[in-house]
């Protein structure tokens, strides 16, 4: 409808990533940060239930019925392709849509460590990608699909809710799997997994502990499995999966995690100078230290062990924050106010670096 077509093509060229549309009130864009009214006739309750009629797949329709919300990916033509969610709230229909680039970004146009590529040729066990709603963690791990994808000869099998990214085969055997459309849930998808013949499995989301003993299954037999967690640092992300378990298994979970845990990657989006975001990276590797200070649960300590762990190719978020400041990426007040460590970082600037971490681990 032109309606639709009109307001996604606006919101493409002004850059936005997300577009949010309800009856009679003006659609809204984010623009980096910020939200931005769109100055023409806000659609009629009528006019939103059209663009629901046109978007939503069908077989999408009767579960929205019941469950008042559903995710799904919507491709429109001459435009691109969206993540959308259509949800109820005070009994009338909201759209929110999320833009996703056609082209993935490479890890030069992200700004990715180099250790990263290391970390995709990875051959068992499980890689986290960390991170709040928004903060990009999808993005980089397509990035990572495609690294293995233009560099290695593999099967991957993908398991996503909505699929975001589209894959063209290159080096690799990819299938991709719509929760939904390809599969009933994500418990019947990884219960049938392992006899795909799969050497690495991307997960788009740890969800619950079903979700998490396939992955250690999964990894346990040799397998790659890729996934993300809504946490804001690495430690958070363990300690969010332990909570998917009652207590009396987290021990038998956390001596797993020690051994199959191969790294965390936590980000956070900070706006570029010159428009645009970049990410800042925290990674934890897994290093001898790291895998004994999860096995002793000392989970509180792994923020130390990540900071003394440059030499393994690991780094704070104010490590790398620094780094953005100093290549000019991102201004130093923007830096600041993103910064685990606001003050430590403000001290690094300055040249003072103080060996808190070292402090912390030889007290281990």
């Amino acid at each position: 409808m032109e309606y639709l077509s009109s307001l996604l093509r606006f919101a493409t060229n002004m850059g936005a990533s997300d577009v949010h549309i309800k009856a009679n009130r003006h659609a809204t864009l984010r623009i980096a940060r910020d939200l931005f009214t769109v100055e023409v006739d806000p659609p009629s309750e009528e006019d939103v239930q059209k663009v629901v009629d046109v978007i939503m797949p069908e077989h999408l329709k009767s579960r929205f019925q019941r469950e008042k919300e559903v995710d799904f990916s919507y491709f429109h033509e001459g435009i691109g392709r969206f993540r959308v969610n259509v949800f109820q709230q005070r009994g009338h229909i909201s759209i929110a849509m999320r833009f996703v680039k056609t082209q993935i970004p490479s890890f030069e146009e992200l700004h990715l460590p180099e250790v990263l590529r290391k970390i995709a040729t990875t051959p068992r066990g499980i890689v986290l990608l960390a991170g709040s709603t928004g903060s990009g963690k999808s993005t980089t791990l397509a990035a990572m699909v495609e690294q293995i994808n233009n560099t290695a000869k593999k099967h991957i099998v993908t398991l996503e809710d909505p699929i975001e990214y589209l894959f063209e085969e290159k080096q690799c055997v990819i299938d991709q799997r719509e929760i939904g459309l390809d599969t009933l849930s994500f418990d019947r998808a990884l219960s049938h997994v392992l006899r795909q013949d799969p050497d690495i499995i991307m997960i788009g989301e740890m969800r619950d502990s079903q979700s998490f003993m396939a992955a250690l299954s999964a990894a346990d037999t040799g397998h790659l499995v890729l996934s993300t967690v809504h946490t804001t640092n690495s430690s958070q992300a363990l300690g969010r999966i332990l909570d998917f378990f009652p207590a009396h298994d987290r021990d038998q979970i956390r001596r797993q995690l020690a051994v199959l845990l191969q790294a965390v990657v936590c980000q956070r989006l900070i706006p570029a100078i010159g428009g645009g975001v970049v990410p800042a990276i925290e990674i934890m590797l897994s290093t001898p230290i790291v895998r004994k200070l999860i096995e002793e649960n000392k989970l509180e300590k792994l923020p130390a062990a990540i900071e003394t762990g440059a030499d393994d190719g690991m780094q704070t978020f104010n490590q790398s924050i620094y780094k953005l400041i100093k290549a000019k990426l991102i201004t130093e007040a923007d830096g600041l106010e993103r910064a685990s460590n606001p003050d430590a970082l403000r001290m690094n600037l300055k040249g003072i670096f103080l060996d808190e971490g070292r402090r912390i681990m030889s007290a281990a």
